[in-house]
């Protein structure tokens, strides 16, 4: 039994000593003399307790304690070089992104976490097609990869053409194309380009099929993507999405490769005007006399959008957005008005109101109108009657809104008029009776399930964004209406029609109570006149 024990005693000595040894050889060599003594005064404790058997118990608590205490006086930080060179490599990256002709060419944006935190992240997801490197190899969108590469083939086959030929002239563009995006691109030189290539001929052959047709192109009629079918129409509300974005000069050069004509610029950009007509939130046809009148009343300068004429386009997104404003107006912000103001930060109510609520205007006197034109956010007010355009809502409405505001809040040179449009609309629908009244107008037509889905739409769209409202170009048209209200005449007199003349069986009522009003005002005078003067 004792030798048994002095086995166990023996193993844990040549632990402690193993132990022992390899804390020392991570100290520095001139160890201090206090920790030699330790050491030795250790190893003769150790042979003591083995020589009169103390108990093991008392052993392992002395083994645990030196073993602290060893490890104690070991080094508590890494090499201070190599922390030092580490800090330092982090400047040379931070004075690299601080560069900024390299920010001046970003113009495809990743959405601002407190635009995703209202809820509505779906919106800025693409379901269907990944185009560009945010989204680029998610399992999800995979299925289409096959189809890009059938639109690459059939490129191929109808021009002749090598497919090095495409690989080279965006091997060109590379660096240009990825200083478009913004953070680094993990993708390898050869990745980038086979993706941009890949992704754009797909995009390409959309555009052309939509405008000349998938027949003309050599695609079948019963194709399950290169045809008008339903998912078409969700194709279209990803390829809209910032984050799914191609720059427009490699478009550009692709198309004009496939023409014969590399440096071709200009129609890629009608194709896509055409492409997402279907998008668009207003379908009010122009007359000839209407589109003369409302050219003059802008000015010699104000001109339909031709793609054509301007090749300042970035994207699709931003080429979309340019043909919604056309010419927009030009807000005239007063200096000392932004001096003090204090509205620009997140979205507040009561920072952020424009105007009041339909309901409340229409107590105040305001009447509502729907205004011809297909520039949905020319808002006029003249006499007491706003006119508003017609605004078209489907189920791609919301997610194109939300990306056009993403894109205004991001991109440092664009104006914000999308975004002045949706909060002036957000004030004056607090309710579903709200968007009754405007759909009843003709100004509100949609395709939702019922007015409350509306009125939470809009409600929805400006949670969270950094608005000024003195730089809106409503706010004009948002005074004049508030002068108007504050006029207790106009108020009395809307409140009469509201009451009194809304509908025929009230104005009869109305009409009936005057007579007998006035009947019984003649009969009083006749008594009173009789009494003081009586008959001879």
């Amino acid at each position: 039994m004792v030798a048994v024990f002095n086995k166990e005693l023996l193993s844990w000595y040549l632990i402690t000593l193993k132990l022992n040894e390899t804390v020392e050889a991570g100290l520095p060599k001139t160890q201090s003399p206090s920790t030699t003594t330790r050491s030795i005064q250790f190893s003769q404790e150790v042979q003591v307790q083995k020589e009169q058997h103390q108990p093991f118990d008392s052993l392992q608590v002395t083994i645990k304690e030196e073993t602290k205490n060893i490890v104690e006086v070991g080094p508590k930080s890494p090499d201070s070089s190599d922390w030092l060179i580490s800090i330092k490599e982090r400047l040379d990256h931070a004075n690299q992104d601080d560069d900024g002709s390299t920010w001046s060419k970003l113009c495809i944006y990743k959405v601002p976490q407190y635009l995703r935190e209202t809820g509505d992240d779906r919106a800025y997801l693409p379901q269907i097609v990944s185009l560009g490197p945010y989204h680029h190899n998610k399992r999800r969108l995979r299925n289409m990869d096959p189809h890009k590469w059938r639109a690459v083939n059939h490129i191929l086959k109808r021009t002749n053409q090598d497919i090095t030929l495409y690989l080279d002239a965006i091997k060109v563009l590379e660096e240009r194309a990825r200083a478009c995006y913004e953070g680094p691109i993990c993708l390898s030189s050869n990745e980038f380009v086979e993706m941009m290539v890949l992704d754009g001929c797909f995009i390409l052959e959309l555009f052309r099929g939509a405008a000349e047709g998938f027949k003309q192109l050599g695609y079948s009629r019963n194709d399950p993507i290169f045809a008008m079918r339903g998912s078409m129409h969700s194709i279209q509300r990803d390829m809209i999405m910032l984050e799914n974005q191609i720059p427009l000069f490699l478009l550009d050069r692709l198309f004009g490769i496939q023409m014969g004509q590399p440096e071709l610029r200009g129609i890629v950009a009608r194709l896509a005007l055409r492409f997402f007509d279907p998008l668009s939130p207003t379908d009010e046809p122009l007359t000839r006399s209407d589109r003369s009148r409302l050219e003059i009343s802008f000015g010699r300068n104000t001109s339909t959008f031709d793609p054509l004429a301007d090749l300042g386009g970035l994207h699709c997104l931003d080429v979309f957005r340019r043909s919604l404003l056309r010419v927009g107006p030009q807000p005239t912000p007063r200096i000392w008005v932004k001096k003090w103001s204090h509205s620009h930060r997140v979205a507040d109510k009561r920072r952020q109101q424009l105007i009041h609520c339909v309901t409340e205007l229409r107590e105040a006197g305001i009447n509502f109108k729907k205004r011809k034109t297909d520039r949905f956010w020319d808002v006029k007010f003249k006499d007491g009657v706003l006119k508003i355009p017609r605004l078209l809502i489907h189920d791609g409405t919301k997610s194109l809104f939300l990306n056009l505001i993403a894109f205004e809040q991001c991109h440092l040179d664009c104006t914000n008029y999308i975004t002045s449009y949706v909060v002036f609309m957000d004030n004056l629908i607090n309710s579903p009776e709200d968007v009754s009244i405007l759909h009843y107008c003709g100004i509100i037509e949609h395709w939702l399930g019922s007015d409350a889905e509306v009125a939470d739409l809009f409600n929805r769209l400006c949670q969270e964004v950094v608005f000024d409202i003195n730089d809106s170009y409503l706010s004009p048209v948002s005074q004049q209406v508030n002068r108007y209200c504050e006029h207790r005449w106009n108020t009395w007199r809307a409140t009469l029609s509201h009451n009194y003349f809304s509908n025929p069986w009230a104005i009869i009522s109305f009409v009936a109570a005057v007579i007998l009003l006035l009947l019984t005002l003649a009969q009083t005078f006749y008594a009173v006149y009789g009494y003081y003067v009586p008959h001879s």
